[in-house]
């Protein structure tokens, strides 16, 4: 069985290890984990690994968060994932800082990226895997917030949660959506 875990986020050094960028973050620690390399692919980076039968490949998209849907389809479509195997990983802000949250589907909730995978899908019917990054902006400040560095005592509550989420990536695989959410989304 093969499973598409694809990390939203932006390429290029202005935006490393922005708070958009935790879906990379989360991958960038999976495959260190796993000890597997990214390579440059078509539509992005892209590597994987294999645990119990079952094939994770991990792809960080480079068309730009609002573009991600695209990479999502082209390597669902080579890699002959089924929807039911793929596992989106998203920034949120509607979430306080660090909670984790996995849904089996539902909508956009106003992401953009969220929004391409769906209009190039044509369904909502995916897992996300939702990390929060708080909300603590001001009015109208949204983009520089989600585009801007993370503080150092954000990283110290995040870096321990960027692991946890790496294990629901895992648990998605090897159990399924609903018993990964049961085991987390409480926690």
């Amino acid at each position: 069985m093969k499973y598409l875990i694809a990390g939203l986020g932006n390429i290029g050094p202005e935006y490393h290890e922005t708070r958009h960028n935790i879906g990379f973050m989360i991958l960038d620690h999976l495959a260190a984990d796993k000890e597997v390399a990214f390579s440059p692919a078509r539509y992005g980076d892209k590597t994987e690994f294999r645990l119990k039968g079952r094939t994770f490949i991990l792809l960080k998209p480079s068309t730009y968060m609002n573009l991600s849907g695209r990479a999502i389809h082209y390597w669902m479509t080579k890699q002959k994932v089924e929807l039911e195997h793929l596992l989106v990983l998203v920034d949120d802000i509607a979430l306080p800082l660090g909670a984790l949250r996995m849904k089996a589907r539902g909508g956009a909730g106003g992401h953009n990226g969220l929004s391409h995978i769906i209009d190039m899908l044509g369904t909502d019917q995916y897992a996300r895997l939702r990390f929060g990054i708080g909300g603590d902006f001001p009015k109208g400040f949204q983009s520089q917030y989600v585009l801007g560095k993370w503080e150092p005592e954000e990283r110290e509550l995040i870096d321990p949660r960027i692991k946890v989420a790496a294990e629901m990536v895992v648990s998605f695989g090897m159990q399924g959506p609903e018993r990964t959410m049961n085991l987390f989304n409480k926690k």
